[in-house]
């Protein structure tokens, strides 16, 4: 069973719902107004700053950012290049 990590800003049901189609866990902390809270499983959640670190190192990198590469193949291949250059550094 694989989960879905996102923030405040994505919880709605019909997001949730999707989430239960696809057999996953929602990992979606309630936003403030919502009347009835739903728990979610926060030592998971914290896994979230680690790949949004990632996303903003990635983003140094000018080629990810805008997108230069039109196919898909040459996209990811330069994903894993600038990857194994952050953990090199």
């Amino acid at each position: 069973m694989g989960a879905v990590i996102a923030d405040k800003a994505y919880d709605s049901n019909e997001f949730r719902e999707q989430i239960a189609v696809m057999s996953a866990e929602a990992v979606i902390p309630s936003k403030r107004n919502r009347k009835v809270f739903i728990p979610h499983d926060r030592a998971l959640y914290k896994h979230r700053n680690r790949i949004e670190r990632c996303f903003n190192r990635l983003k140094h990198f000018r080629r990810f950012a805008t997108r230069y590469d039109r196919r898909t193949i040459h996209f990811l291949g330069f994903v894993h290049l600038a990857s194994a250059m952050i953990w090199m550094a």
